[in-house]
């Protein structure tokens, strides 16, 4: 059987003090003591661990440390990521260096290999990244939409209430002109009745 530990969180994975106490029985009948163990990374590397094993041992150990990884990605374009952190074997982006950097790199799913574990979950972090960049377009233009239609609205109440004060404007104008016709009037007809009572005066 095969038994495949994970850290979410990037941390190492330490193994060590491996111990065999009991012999197997293969469903043959054929028992074996079974001293091993193989160890395999995420990038593939194996290491072997035995009972009681040390490094004089062909190689084989009684402990071991996985080391842990953690990813950075960002859907809105490149990045640097930066650490002050240093000793003698390395920081942690993995170099000897003061203040180090690390510049991002662009993924595409035509530059990922599926053939290995690595590979397959980089077009998953790939194939996230760019579900990711689409949900942030809707978000955006849904927003943009948003005030397309706020925008409409307000213009639609501007349009009314300007149909509106050019309706008053009109009846004012025409209460205006009707009052000036009014007065013609009058002042017409005064106008004819001071010439018909002059006529009626008796020539001398």
């Amino acid at each position: 059987g095969a038994m495949k530990l994970t850290s979410s969180e990037g941390y190492d994975i330490k193994i060590e003090n491996f111990e065999h106490s009991a012999a197997v029985t293969d469903p043959s009948g054929v028992s074996a003591a079974q001293k091993t163990i193989n160890a395999t990374g995420i990038n593939g590397s194996a290491v072997t661990l035995q009972d009681g094993g040390t490094v004089s041992e062909g190689g084989h150990l009684d402990s071991t440390v996985v080391a842990g990884k953690v990813t950075f990605g960002s859907v809105d374009g490149p990045f640097t990521v930066s650490s002050d952190v240093v000793n003698s074997t390395g920081g942690v982006l993995n170099t000897t260096a003061s203040g180090e950097s690390v510049a991002s790199a662009k993924n595409k799913l035509s530059q990922v290999d599926i053939s290995t574990a690595e590979g397959a979950q980089n077009a998953l972090d790939v194939v996230d990244a760019a579900l990711a960049q689409v949900n942030s377009i809707r978000s955006d233009l849904g927003a943009i939409q948003n005030r397309f239609v706020s925008t409409i609205r307000n213009l639609g109440v501007s349009v009314e209430n300007f149909s509106a004060s050019r309706s008053r404007i009109q009846d004012a104008d025409f209460a205006s002109e009707t009052a000036a016709l009014s007065r013609a009037q009058i002042l017409q007809q005064a106008g004819v009745a001071m010439v018909a009572q002059a006529n009626s005066i008796p020539q001398g």
